[in-house]
C-alpha cells in the first residue's frame, strides 16, 4: 500500500477554468438530465459543443451519486465524465454520502477507461449549495483513498472556480497531511 505523501503527490489544486484543461477527462458537475445546465454544466457544454449534447441525449439521464461518461468533442480533454451531486438539505439527508458515491464512481469510470489524468470541479457547491469547506474534505478524503488502493488514475486535478473554493481545498489537503492527534 502506498505511503500517503505518495499519494498525496497525486493530487494538485489549481485555480483554473476546468474546460481550458489538457486532461484524459474532465468531470461535469451536471445535472440528472445531462442535458447542460449552468455553472461548470453550461460551461463545458458550450464549450464541447454541440456533439456533447447529441451523447448525452442518448444516455438516459444519471440518477445523483452517479457517473456516465462521454467523449470530450472540442474540448481539450478526450473525456467528460458526468456526475451528479446531492443538493444541499443541511446536511443531514445522505448529501455526504451522495457526493462521495460522486467522487467514488468518476474515479472507477477513469479506471475502467484507464484515464490517466482528471480534472474535478467542486461538485455541488454552486447552485445546489453544498458548502464549500465540507465538499472540500469529502473530496479530497474520497480521492486519497481511491487512489491509496488504485494506480490509476495517476493524477488527480481539483479545479477550483475562486480563491476561496481554492483555499477550501488546500486546507482539507494540509488537513490529511497533517492530521490533528
Amino acid at each position: 500500500m502506498p505511503q500517503l505523501e505518495d499519494i498525496l503527490q497525486r493530487i494538485s489544486i489549481v485555480e483554473a477554468d476546468i474546460t481550458t484543461l489538457d486532461v484524459d477527462a474532465i468531470v461535469n458537475a451536471a445535472n440528472n438530465s445531462l442535458l447542460g445546465g449552468g455553472g461548470v454544466d453550461g460551461a463545458i457544454h458550450c464549450a464541447a459543443g454541440p456533439g456533447l449534447l447529441a451523447e448525452c441525449r442518448t444516455l438516459g439521464g444519471c440518477e445523483t451519486g452517479d457517473a456516465k461518461l462521454t467523449k470530450g468533442y472540442n474540448l481539450p480533454a478526450g473525456w467528460v465524465i458526468h456526475t451528479v451531486g446531492p443538493v444541499w438539505d443541511g446536511g443531514q439527508h445522505g448529501e455526504e454520502a451522495a457526493l462521495r458515491s460522486c467522487y467514488r464512481r468518476c474515479l472507477e469510470l477513469a479506471r475502467e477507461y484507464n484515464l490517466h489524468s482528471v480534472a474535478f470541479p467542486a461538485i455541488s457547491t454552486g447552485v445546489y449549495g453544498y458548502p464549500s469547506t465540507p465538499a472540500a474534505y469529502v473530496a479530497v478524503e474520497e480521492v486519497a483513498g481511491f487512489l491509496s488502493t488504485d494506480s490509476t488514475p495517476e493524477q488527480v486535478l481539483f479545479v477550483c472556480f475562486n480563491a476561496r473554493t481554492r483555499d477550501a481545498y488546500e486546507a482539507a489537503l494540509q488537513t490529511m497531511r497533517n492530521p490533528s492527534p
